[in-house]
């Protein structure tokens, strides 16, 4: 067990939106730590957003992460020799750092060429609550569902 909880980093805000949340996402998406790499093709995918729905593309950004979030995850829990799936709330921050680890994963695993253009695909359909990282918080939600009699089990 901890003696304290560790202090929080504070993320610096990224240059085009002036937004933490995005640094955050970059940080995420960044490969072999080539962040300028990671910047690029973030700016990329957000310009194809532009390009293809004429919509404010840090918006659609924003809605498309809100809808990949997760409220409600199963942790395992051991109990008299038997392994439950207990569903519990996910704090925030969790929620939103699972949510963009979603969206990024999703989009790697997309066809298409280059990152940008698969991240920009998985924003748009994520947006219109579409894509493989929404149906990967449904199954999640309707797994939290099916083991909800569990629930007086918390931790």
């Amino acid at each position: 067990m901890r003696k304290r909880k560790p202090k929080k980093r504070v993320i610096a805000q990224d240059p085009r939106y002036g937004d933490a949340m995005v640094t955050q996402f970059v940080n995420n998406l960044m490969w072999e730590g080539k962040k300028s790499v990671a910047y690029t093709i973030f700016y990329d995918a957000m310009d194809k957003v532009e390009s293809r729905t004429s919509e404010n593309p840090h918006e659609m950004w924003k809605k498309a992460l809100e809808n990949v979030m997760p409220a409600v995850e199963v942790r395992s829990k051991r109990i008299g020799g038997a392994t439950f799936q207990i569903p519990t709330e996910i704090r925030p921050a969790r929620r939103l750092s699972i949510g963009m680890k979603w969206l990024i994963r999703f989009s790697r695993a997309r066809s298409g060429k280059g990152m940008a253009e698969k991240l920009s695909a998985e924003i748009i359909a994520a947006s219109k609550n579409e894509g493989a990282a929404v149906k990967r918080r449904e199954d999640t939600h309707r797994m939290a569902e099916a083991n909800r009699a569990f629930a007086h089990f918390k931790a």
